[in-house]
């Protein structure tokens, strides 16, 4: 039967501060003891105050290994030495070793502060609300419409004249269209298929559409300001809407019409631009873009103007106005290969 040896040494009731980080080395039945067996990094920066800790040392053993461990002068565990330099450590040395610690301590509070205080407003500016006003003022400030649009004024007026320009797209003869050569036909959205803001197709235009799908198949896209675009329609949802509502796709891309490429149609139709239908009711966007990028160029007039913004109704009667003069003066619109005479391709309604 072993039976449990205990010490217990209790310390005056004072104060002791003693870093978390307190290295103690176990006592050893071979070896002298030295010194304190206590260490104190000095970078040590953290304390604890502890009041009238007791050491209780334990140790087992039987009635006979009990005489051994009465008898072991140096390397007994009962050592009174041994129990006494574990915690005698002078309370002034431990908070004054390191005259920085401290005022290191408070600078690392202060920069998680600051770096708290940061990070809150980060979650402000990538919510949804923002982006969403954002992209609403995007619709209404079109800054690379802007400058493409100085540019054309000053020296390429003709990019601003449709090849054909028609009432809506109803007059639009599709078979003649593909019987020319056409693979495809590109749609702006908002007043040309689709009310300005509104995801769903301008109920008298159903069948027209109709009948271009009959023509093209599935070669159609949508490629407009709004929905497709990643400033306004930064998560697609929109894009998503309008496919299911008219089963047109909807071409993502960057940059605002008339600048950009045609890289993302020609990519998504597998053929040139210049073989491809640009229909739209703007004529410094859609019919630059167009013309400029080598599409053959369809003008159709607004849908509804309620809607649209006070900015956008007066920039549209200058794009009026101006087009109208340049052709007074006799300017022409650039010519395209596969169609000479655009106005072969009219259709007059039905009564």
């Amino acid at each position: 039967m072993e039976m449990l040896c205990a010490n217990v040494a209790p310390l005056p009731s004072y104060t002791y501060l003693v870093p978390t980080s307190l290295h103690i080395f176990p006592c050893r039945s071979h070896h002298r003891l030295k010194s304190n067996s206590v260490s104190l990094p000095k970078s040590q920066t953290h304390s604890k105050n502890i009041s009238s800790l007791p050491l209780l040392t334990t140790s087992n053993c039987n009635h006979k290994q009990q005489d051994n461990c009465h008898t072991t002068e140096s390397t007994s565990c009962s050592d009174p030495r041994y129990r006494h330099s574990l915690f005698a450590i002078d309370g002034n040395s431990i908070t004054n070793q390191n005259p920085k610690a401290q005022n290191q301590e408070k600078e690392v509070e202060k920069e998680d502060k600051r770096h708290t205080r940061i990070k809150k407003p980060k979650g402000l500016f990538t919510n949804m609300w923002w982006v969403d006003l954002k992209a609403a003022l995007g619709q209404r400030i079109n800054v690379e419409g802007i400058v493409s649009s100085v540019a054309m004024l000053v020296k390429e007026q003709h990019l601003a004249l449709p090849h054909l320009k028609v009432r809506d797209i109803r007059y639009i003869d599709w078979a003649e269209l593909h019987r020319r050569g056409f693979k495809g036909v590109v749609f702006d959205k908002d007043n040309t298929i689709t009310v300005p803001y509104t995801l769903t197709l301008w109920d008298p235009l159903g069948s027209s559409i109709e009948q271009c799908k009959s023509v093209f198949g599935n070669d159609l896209a949508v490629f407009s300001n709004s929905a497709g675009l990643y400033e306004y329609d930064h998560d697609g949802s929109k894009a998503r809407a309008l496919e299911k509502a008219i089963g047109i796709k909807v071409v993502r891309h960057r940059v605002k019409k008339p600048a950009g490429t045609a890289e993302e149609i020609e990519k998504h139709f597998g053929c040139k631009s210049s073989e491809l239908i640009m229909v739209g009711d703007r004529p410094f966007t859609d019919v630059v873009y167009g013309n400029r990028n080598g599409f053959l160029t369809i003008l159709t007039e607004p849908l509804s103007l309620a809607e649209e913004p006070f900015i956008v109704r007066q920039v549209r009667e200058l794009e009026v106005s101006l087009t109208s003069y340049w052709l007074r003066r006799g300017l022409k619109p650039i010519r395209h290969s596969l169609l000479t005479d655009a106005e072969q391709c009219v259709k007059d309604l039905p009564p």
